[in-house]
């Protein structure tokens, strides 16, 4: 296992939030077709001197938004099932790190869904007696070392 894995993690992750907003904007863009109310006026009738007013609802659009609206919600299904399969490896591949440090530190970051700055502050949390305190640059930097080193 190498760094990959961390780097497809956090990709696979902002991939599933981008389809999450999409199929939040879909379902908002259906249920405003729902609201949505067409109407027209034909003439028949007697020689075609009648007006009717036709009223309904944009049902093909509709069907077809709810169609692509399944798609999207089995692509997310498909896609929440390959980050929990990289997950397991993100997971392993930190654990594999032999300082123990580190492995927080990567926690943080990589796992957690932290930055840099709440990465170094949940380490001065945990380390608070430590001469020298963590920086966000600090935490980068480890970071940076760690992967050249690891090559």
């Amino acid at each position: 296992m190498d760094r990959n894995i961390l780097i497809q993690y956090v990709d696979m992750k902002q991939r599933i939030k981008i389809i999450k907003e999409r199929i939040r904007k879909l379902e908002k863009e259906i249920t405003d077709l729902r609201k949505m109310e067409v109407a027209d006026t034909v003439k028949g009738g007697y020689g075609g001197t009648q007006h009717f007013k036709i009223e309904g609802h944009p049902d093909g659009i509709l069907d077809k938004k709810k169609k692509l609206l399944q798609k999207r919600k089995d692509m997310l299904q498909r896609e929440e099932m390959e980050l929990l399969t990289l997950t397991n490896e993100a997971e392993e591949y930190i654990q594999s790190i032999n300082q123990i440090e580190l492995r927080i530190m990567f926690d943080f970051y990589y796992l957690q869904d932290l930055n840099w700055t709440q990465t170094a502050y949940r380490m001065n949390m945990m380390y608070p007696n430590r001469n020298i305190p963590y920086t966000a640059e600090s935490c980068r930097q480890r970071n940076k070392r760690f992967f050249e080193k690891n090559l």
